[in-house]
């Protein structure tokens, strides 16, 4: 498809609105990492700068895929999450971008819109490759918002929206959820690489070993999804912010443990995290495996940018997924 990103003449009614009639944009640049939604940081002339959200077709590098309503990671994206997430997370108080307005009536622009504070350019990650000293302590700050997260506890499971209006399925156990997402990953997986094709009874017989070995629950806390230290931004001040959360859910602790260990590394213990079930946690951990095969072969079949960065992740992953049957 043709993209056609944001321009700067089309920001004058909300800078003008929000910032007072004699403010004018002095700089727009489109932030590279995104795909599902556009990230913009914009430049005012008092020298100071925000974050502009869109979220719209054109900013959508994702194929579509199947929405399977009980799961509460897929089609995790849109203002509406967004909006139902950022207010849980105030109230969890965990650090994240302060919210200046709120647009899903087409006022500004045809998309609907979020603009935020400007947290910085600093992301967690550079910080913990290029001065692990400085990270300790933007990753304890860090650790004690997750275990607020972590011990928020619900009833039911799901995305909050949905949860909220009443429309969180609970018909089946978050396990189960988990073993039908990996198998689909799976399946799709396998059309696109002949190793994978190869190894589809194996690999599927040790998702069905993993998910046996798991004991049932019924509470559930809150997590981001897919938290990794290029998701949390440094401060000047040193506070860690937390980005990227439309997938926060209500879901088991193990999901997202399972992505904080991959994506912090040695860093990981860090973190101090709440207990965890071994078993759920190592079948999360699979589960993640397969996701991180399908959903990189998925998008490098669009025009989404940096294609080789996806292929070799999901190369990695396919080592991952092969050696562990």
């Amino acid at each position: 498809m043709t993209r056609t990103f944001l321009q700067s003449d089309e920001l004058h009614d909300l800078v003008a609105e929000q910032f007072g009639s004699n403010s004018r944009l002095t700089g727009l640049d489109r932030l590279t990492g995104g795909s599902k939604k556009g990230v913009y940081r914009l430049g005012l002339d008092n020298q100071t700068t925000v974050i502009l959200y869109v979220w719209a077709a054109g900013e959508n590098y994702w194929p579509p895929s199947p929405t399977v309503p009980d799961d509460p990671f897929t089609d995790a994206s849109g203002a509406e999450l967004f909006a139902a997430n950022h207010a849980a997370l105030v109230a969890a108080g965990v650090r994240i971008p302060r919210l200046i307005t709120l647009d899903r009536d087409g006022r500004y622009l045809d998309a609907d819109i979020a603009l935020l504070e400007d947290a910085g350019t600093l992301r967690l990650e550079a910080l913990m490759e290029r001065d692990p000293a400085a990270a300790a302590a933007p990753l304890s700050t860090l650790g004690d918002a997750l275990r607020r997260m972590h011990t928020t506890f619900g009833p039911h499971y799901g995305k909050l929206a949905a949860i909220t209006r009443g429309e969180a399925s609970q018909t089946r156990r978050t396990e189960d959820i988990i073993a039908n997402r990996a198998l689909g990953h799976l399946d799709a997986a396998a059309a696109r690489d002949p190793r994978l094709a190869d190894a589809h009874h194996r690999i599927a017989a040790h998702v069905h070993h993993l998910r046996g070995r798991v004991a049932p629950r019924q509470t559930y806390a809150l997590v981001h999804g897919e938290l990794g230290p290029d998701h949390v931004l440094v401060t000047p001040a040193g506070e860690p912010v937390m980005i990227d959360f439309e997938g926060l859910a209500y879901f088991d602790v193990e999901w997202e443990h399972a992505w904080l260990q991959m994506r912090f590394g040695e860093a990981y213990p860090a973190l101090r995290p709440v207990d965890l079930d071994p078993d759920r946690l190592e079948f999360y951990r699979y589960a993640q495996v397969l996701s991180l095969i399908e959903g990189p072969l998925r998008i490098a079949d669009t025009d989404f940018p940096d294609r080789q960065w996806m292929l070799d992740l999901a190369e990695w992953n396919i080592t991952k997924a092969l050696a562990a049957i």
